[in-house]
């Protein structure tokens, strides 16, 4: 059976590893397993026991707790109090008067030469800070200075401590954990099912632009997929499969597991015909030639014709003996995911090369020889060239079946949905007429349906408007990420523009979702909140080059705005004290003297009220 979504293969090693990337990344999720049994609750002696001394161990701790945290901030006040009578005691011999004096004196004489180099460090200090500061959120999504002081500094300063009990704490791991495994299920990474040929597309898009539109991690979760759908225990019966001796050391290498793991092009290539000699029938090396070999469609169809005649024997072979043991009917998927794969990119190639209608009937043939490989998303395919041949009855026909709340949603899906009822309405449609007699029944449909399909992915209408550029779409997708807003955006722009006055709408309408959600990671309105996790694994299947879509924006952090401010007023200082020397040092003085003066004049009232002799007579005690 293939799967649509990244599944684990544990008897393949991992293949295209890149120096670096050795952990599991943030795009893959893999789901956890069930809880384990073997966790059994204690009797219920043990359980009374238990209960018992820790009732009789704990009464006098939580008293004392208690008692500390009740006390704490009288006990803070009363600490200032002490320490602040200790200085105004400790006055006299610490000589605080004449200290303050000298420095008094030596600020007095400093040149204004002084202050410039004092703002003018203190600017750019502060400016080098304000860069870090933004390089690390922009990197990070968090503010550098806010984490020490959250993970560093606030247990050293009396944090709040977390004390709750084990239920609390039971319920809490609970509660985590259901969160986690909702963010793990909206976050698996998915196959593109309009992904494009490698040596035809991919390749040319490099030989222009010296860029290369895929990186290492998305290829290897394709080289993963490879290995799971078109491989499996039993391809040691077959001479194309099993591999040749290559010397006395090696053992029998499989040639198209080996092909599939390369990482250099030119070696699957090699390891494709290599397996073609053993055997002209293997279907799944015409695949390869076909995906990266072919320059154009015309040749990548040339290979899939062939890997279809081999794919069609094979797979009759397989049905005869499919169910006389495990092994074959392992073979038997195997042989079905290549033919499923062969036919449908062969129908793509026809999409390409203007052949619509026989597209259509492939796609069409195809979902009836195989419905329940419905995960594969065939029908986004079928959408497309539906779209392309302007058959919008059919193209309702098809959501009516798929546009389900049992089944999992897609841009497509939603996207479609949106334009077909704007179809209705765009061509007459006008701001100011609208907002002058109100919405029909027919606009109001259309804009709701808009606003579900903002919701479920709201960078795809700045792809569709032109706000943004496009890229390559990748391989693998993430639902309701960037990623899948390129992926629709590259193949669907052109039928958007097709209907007159549906991107007109969609610029109108499509930013009044978000009056609707305020809060997307809290709460959805018509689908579940928005997912964090979507700009880390988008990251990591988009290229560097592009400029990856985040929602929702975050907010600048404070100590962001405050070193920006703070290197603004130092710069504004120092250059004030370059251009009008003596002024700023009067505003100097000025301001220091207005800022001492209330300690001065608390300083006099005190030494009124003590006796002058005070600190004698207690040295005297």
């Amino acid at each position: 059976m293939v799967a649509g979504a990244r599944t684990a293969s544990p008897s393949l090693p991992p293949p295209l590893s890149q120096p670096g990337r050795g952990k599991r990344r943030a795009g893959v999720m893999a789901e956890s397993g069930p809880p384990v049994d073997g966790d059994a609750a204690p009797s219920s002696s043990s359980s009374s026991s238990s209960s018992s001394t820790s009732e009789a161990s704990g009464t006098c701790p939580g008293r004392w707790e208690r008692l500390r945290l009740a006390a704490g901030p009288w006990a803070r006040t009363v600490a200032l109090v002490a320490a602040l009578g200790l200085l105004y005691f400790l006055r006299g011999p610490l000589r605080l008067r004449d200290n303050l004096v000298a420095v008094t004196v030596f600020l007095s004489t400093l040149t204004p030469k002084f202050y410039v180099a004092l703002t003018g460090t203190s600017s750019l200090i502060s400016g080098l800070i304000f860069i870090f500061e933004w390089w690390y959120f922009r990197k990070y999504g968090t503010s550098f200075i806010e984490q020490v002081s959250v993970s560093h500094l606030r247990p050293l300063i009396g944090g709040a401590e977390s004390n709750t009990s084990p239920q609390s704490s039971f319920s809490a791991t609970n509660g985590e954990s259901e969160t986690n495994r909702q963010s793990l299920s909206e976050c698996k990474v998915w196959r593109n099912p309009l992904n494009l040929f490698r040596g035809a597309e991919y390749s040319r898009y490099t030989w222009v632009t010296g860029k290369e539109p895929l990186i290492y991690y998305d290829m290897n979760l394709s080289a993963q997929d490879h290995q799971t759908f078109f491989t499996c225990e039993t391809d040691s019966l077959r001479p194309s499969d099993a591999g040749i001796l290559f010397s006395s050391v090696n053992d029998r290498m499989k040639v198209m597991q080996k092909a599939w793991r390369e990482r250099n092009p030119q070696a699957r290539i090699k390891a494709a015909y290599q397996a073609l000699e053993l055997n002209n029938e293997c279907a799944t090396a015409y695949v390869l030639l076909a995906e990266e070999e072919a320059t154009t469609i015309v040749d990548a169809e040339k290979y899939f014709r062939q890997a279809l005649r081999a794919g069609e024997n094979v797979y009759r072979k397989s049905q005869h003996c499919g169910s006389q043991s495990p092994q074959h009917e392992a073979q038997l998927r195997r042989d079905t995911n290549v033919l499923v794969y062969v036919k449908r990119r062969l129908a793509m190639c026809s999409r390409k090369l203007g052949r619509i209608k026989e597209a259509v009937k492939m796609m069409r043939d195809l979902m009836k020889e195989f419905p329940l490989l419905s995960v594969l998303n065939i029908h986004e395919n079928l959408l497309e060239a539906l779209l392309e041949l302007q058959a919008y009855a059919d193209v309702q026909a098809v959501l009516a079946k798929y546009d389900d709340i049992s089944l999992p949603k897609s841009a497509a899906i939603c996207y479609t949905a949106a334009l077909l009822k704007a179809r209705a309405v765009s061509d007459r449609f006008s701001p100011e007429t609208a907002s002058r007699r109100g919405l029909s029944t027919a606009e109001i449909n259309a804009v709701e349906a808009i606003h579900r399909a903002v919701e479920f992915n709201p960078h795809v209408p700045k792809y569709l408007l032109e706000m943004k550029s496009l890229i390559l779409p990748p391989e693998h997708i993430l639902k309701r990420g960037d990623s899948e807003a390129v992926a629709y955006a590259f193949f669907h722009i052109q039928h958007w523009k097709r209907i007159e006055g549906a991107l007109n709408l969609l610029h109108c309408t499509w930013e009044g979702t978000f009056r609707m959600i305020p809060y997307p990671l809290e709460k959805g309105h018509l689908f579940y909140p928005y997912p964090s996790c979507t700009e880390t694994a988008d990251r990591e299947l988009l290229p560097t080059f592009h400029d990856v879509s985040v929602y929702p924006q975050k907010e600048l952090p404070f100590f962001i705005h405050f070193t920006a401010g703070l290197c603004s007023f130092t710069a504004m200082l120092a250059l004030l004290t370059h251009q009008f020397p003596e002024l700023m040092v009067i505003f100097a003085k000025a301001f220091f003297g207005t800022l001492l003066s209330p300690l001065s004049f608390m300083m006099e009232k005190i030494e009124r009220l003590m006796p002058a002799g005070l600190w004698h007579q207690l040295t005297q005690i």
